[in-house]
């Protein structure tokens, strides 16, 4: 009697044993499915061919369900933003075709009465016009240009290249304006590589220079050159000019600010935000050091590569 309740006990624990290890089986098998499907759920939204599912009552339905929910909502949303995109873009391209021929021509006519016999008072007053014609044009293209980097419409492509050509250009476009204003611009030499967009950085790095020139006074020097750390190449755009106070460095690079001691100067506050943000856009920075009275040094940090 013993014997046989012996082996009937262990019949049981033999049954419990394979039953539990076909639950696992089971368990395992439907979870590794649940996985996939899941897995299938996230690939195809990523591809944009997410479509409509149909679930039963199980637990593991419950949660593809709500993930299903989830990815359809991030889909959507995908959808709305590319055509939102889509609209800016046709905005600004309205904008920018719309302003381009009234805001020439404002300077052209300017131009004309400049040159013609007018008196004193009547030449004054077409200077100023010809003075808020170029505010305006340079105010809607930097708005453009800010609005296209925000909105990815144009990408920046950085590329590892010499910096002196990129230098060289800057040099180039800045220097009659500070030779008009009786500053002297140099550029030290460099053979240092670093990893940029030149196009955008171009831009940025000349409304560092053309800052530095707006604020020195009449005499003064701006110079650029360039400094080679381990990570970051810097170059460095310093002035003897009037300086940024402490407590408003933080805030210059904000879009249209414009602090108390440069309101009698020409500019719409846009010129340094729009820097930051094509630095930012390749994995670089600006920095600035400042001494009231003695002058600035704005940094722009780019990845060495």
């Amino acid at each position: 009697m013993d014997g046989r309740l012996i082996e009937s006990l262990l019949l049981i624990g033999i049954g419990a044993v394979i039953t539990g290890i076909a639950g696992i089986a089971i368990s395992r098998f439907r979870m590794k499915r649940l996985m996939q499907r899941l897995m299938d759920m996230l690939d195809k939204a990523i591809s944009g061919e997410f479509q409509e599912s149909h679930f039963n009552e199980s637990m593991e339905s419950a949660v593809e369900e709500k993930l299903y929910h989830f990815l359809k909502s991030s889909v959507l949303s995908s959808r709305r933003l590319s055509k939102e995109r889509d609209k800016i873009k046709e905005l600004i391209a309205d904008i920018s075709h719309q302003t381009k021929t009234p805001v020439s021509n404002l300077l052209l006519y300017s131009q004309l009465l400049e040159e013609g016999g007018l008196s004193k008072d009547c030449r004054q007053t077409v200077e100023e016009i010809r003075k808020q014609a170029e505010k305006l044009h340079f105010l809607i293209v930097s708005l453009i240009n800010l609005s296209r980097l925000e909105t990815g419409i144009i990408q920046v492509k950085p590329q590892r290249e010499a910096l002196k050509s990129l230098l060289e250009a800057v040099e180039h476009q800045a220097k009659p304006k500070a030779e008009a204003k009786g500053i002297s611009l140099s550029l030290l030499p460099t053979e240092t590589e670093a990893q940029f967009d030149p196009k955008w950085t171009e831009e940025a790095l000349y409304n560092l220079v053309d800052n530095a020139i707006k604020y020195t006074p009449k005499g003064g020097c701006v110079e650029i050159s360039v400094a080679a750390y381990e990570m970051f190449v810097c170059i460095q755009v310093k002035d003897n000019g009037i300086g940024i106070k402490e407590e408003e460095q933080g805030r210059i690079f904000g879009r249209f600010y414009r602090s108390e001691a440069s309101r009698d100067k020409e500019g719409v506050g846009i010129g340094l935000f729009l820097a930051r943000e094509i630095a930012a856009a390749q994995n670089g920075y600006i920095k600035v050091k400042s001494i009231v009275g003695e002058g600035s040094c704005f940094s722009l940090f780019l990845p060495r590569g």
